[in-house]
């Protein structure tokens, strides 16, 4: 059969040999999480699951949407042997949400996490040429405090929470590497001296290695560096670009530079690693967020990155370039990336395509029972997967912002809460991990940190007039800010870079639009449903308007691009059908902003 999801999935760190292994594996749903002490390790499983689709999708084969407490996955597959005096890397992408693996009966990794990628080192289990067993176990409770995102803690369905992820959900793959090597780089852009700094975590070290970086573009070699890789934990170069051959990375020209990093010895190459970068950078002056020193203003669309029969994975990675090409056609020039910690091939895409992302923690699922004062209990574990995914992530020149958490709201108190301390631990964990991009501690609703790079609100209001008036208040230093039950959640505006970054979700299915009464569990939108076409688009209009307006607005994100499940208030549809006039929607967003017109 063809195997599913065959592209490369790491796009920043490539080598040339790779095994995919996608594809058909034993399964077995494991509901009462008894499957260690019944042997489900050492036996054949039931059925057959189609990876890296999830138990719950169609795709999968298996299309299970009850409560998965605990399943299983195994599969026996051969080492090359061609791959003889390598180290052996078995990598998984994403599995919801804790997993073990066994290689031949060994436990080789453990990992929390439904979002982000871990690796296990079958080195000294099995080797080129033999046969190595291995069987994977999920775990995912439906309650508790638990990164989940949009996934619904309720049975079904309902209101802007969707069908439940169980085990594996990304690709799964081998890889031969050899024992001194290199295990990640960071890539960072110095836009101002036209200059790429590169720095290598290596995997064991000798005497002798040394570190050599090469950019390329479409001309042939740009620049070169090299250093000791002896003595620094993380050796690193400095790379300056000729000034005739720079050229920046922006959406109206989203170039990339070529990168080959490489370990060497007096005898030649240890390890080499394929990689690219864009020369761009991100900064906050006063009330602005620049891109390259110049005001873009960020039309920004809210992508949930479901699939009506593969749910969380892509269905192809045409299909991920596809969404990032339907947002632009409607006029958009970038995305939240919302509730998900999105495939990394998808940040691929958007950096060849010049389309603007925010990175954001599925972090929905920390609230738990108790007293509205405390209720939010995000755990370390949120910091883990979070920091996790930024490490994946920092090289994207696509990424212009990080989002750690959503919608945590939470009254304030004179007492210091668990979500006071996380949202300040994941707020400095991300300035440290990457000092190069403006943080957001919590889109919406519960600001904590004080002095955070930016500021934003929610707003569903659905009448343009009582919108643009809610709005109307941030020259004056006083913006809209995100209450519940009329009490405060957040700390003051403090006059950093402020954003409207969720608005409109106007609710509109045409094969719905003339029923009375529409039940609320079958679709769902924001606030009261438009009459006609021409409602919506005067409403669209409207509120769209009141943000391109105001000269202080560094940009918005609107709800969203395409319709999940019930939730209909998508440009387009859940099969990713337009719903509108595409032409009409970018002439409505793509006029100049009150904010790129500003002379200071």
């Amino acid at each position: 059969m063809t195997v599913p999801r065959p592209e490369y999935p790491r796009p920043q760190l490539v080598r040339e040999r790779w095994l995919n292994l996608n594809g058909r594996w034993g399964f077995e749903i494991d509901r009462g999480d008894s499957g260690l002490e019944r042997g489900l390790l050492e036996r054949e499983l039931e059925r057959e699951i189609l990876v890296p689709f999830a138990p719950e999708s169609t795709a999968s084969g298996i299309g299970d949407v009850d409560y998965l407490h605990a399943v299983w996955y195994r599969r026996t597959v051969t080492i090359p042997a061609d791959w003889a005096g390598s180290d052996v890397l078995l990598h998984l992408g994403a599995v919801d949400h804790d997993a073990t693996v066994w290689a031949n009966g060994v436990e080789v990794a453990r990992h929390r996490g439904g979002f982000t990628p871990f690796t296990a080192d079958l080195t000294g289990v099995v080797g080129p040429g033999e046969d190595v067993t291995i069987v994977v176990r999920a775990r995912d409770e439906p309650r508790g405090p638990q990164a989940r995102g949009k996934q619904s803690v309720a049975y079904a369905n309902a209101d802007c929470h969707y069908t439940r992820t169980t085990g594996i959900w990304q690709t799964v793959w081998l890889e031969p590497v050899p024992a001194e090597r290199i295990e990640r780089i960071r890539v960072t852009p110095r836009f101002v001296d036209g200059a790429f700094d590169v720095e290598a975590t290596l995997r064991r070290r000798r005497d002798g290695l040394r570190l050599a970086v090469e950019v390329c573009d479409a001309d042939g070699v740009v620049a070169t560096a090299e250093t000791s890789a002896d003595d620094d934990m993380t050796p690193s170069v400095r790379l300056v670009l000729p000034a005739d051959r720079r050229r920046a990375w922006s959406p109206a020209d989203p170039h990339l530079y070529d990168l080959t990093v490489r370990l060497l010895d007096g005898d030649g190459e240890v390890d080499a690693v394929e990689s690219y970068a864009g020369l761009r950078s991100v900064s906050v002056r006063g009330n602005q967020v620049l891109l390259n020193g110049e005001r873009v203003f960020q039309r920004l669309v809210l992508d949930q990155g479901y699939w009506p029969d593969t749910l969380m994975t892509a269905p192809s990675d045409e299909a991920l370039r596809a969404d990032i090409e339907l947002g632009i056609a409607a006029g958009f020039n970038g995305a939240r990336l919302h509730q998900k910690v999105f495939e990394e091939r998808y940040l691929y895409h958007a950096d060849r395509l010049g389309y603007l992302v925010w990175g954001e923690l599925a972090d929905w699922g920390a609230s738990v029972p108790g007293p509205v004062e405390d209720h939010q209990q995000p755990t370390t574990s949120f910091v883990t997967q979070w920091l996790e995914a930024v490490q994946r992530d920092v090289n994207h020149p696509a990424l212009v912002g990080w989002c750690p958490l959503n919608e945590t709201w939470q009254p304030i108190t004179d007492r210091i809460t668990q979500l006071d301390d996380v949202t300040h631990a994941m707020y400095l964990a991300t300035k440290l991990a990457d000092p190069t991009r403006p943080v957001l501690d919590a889109s919406g609703y519960s600001h904590r940190v004080p002095g955070a790079d930016v500021y934003d609100s929610h707003n569903y209001e659905q009448d343009p007039e009582k919108f643009a008036a809610a709005m109307s208040g941030l020259a004056a230093g006083d913006p809209y800010t995100n209450t519940h039950d009329d009490r405060v959640i957040s700390i003051p505006y403090a006059g950093q870079p402020y954003f409207c970054s969720e608005y409109g979700g106007i609710w509109w299915n045409a094969a719905k639009a003339d029923a009375a009464g529409n039940d609320r569990r079958e679709s769902w939108g924001y606030g009261e449903r438009v009459r006609d076409l021409e409602e919506w688009y005067a409403r669209f209009a409207g509120l769209t308007d009141a943000l391109l307006d105001d000269e202080n607005m560094f940009g918005y994100c609107y709800t969203q691009l395409t319709d999940t499940f019930q939730e209909e208030n998508g440009i387009y549809d859940f099969e990713r059908r337009p719903k509108f006039d595409l032409e009409r929607l970018r002439a409505i967003q793509t006029r100049t902003a009150a904010y790129e017109r500003r002379t200071s």
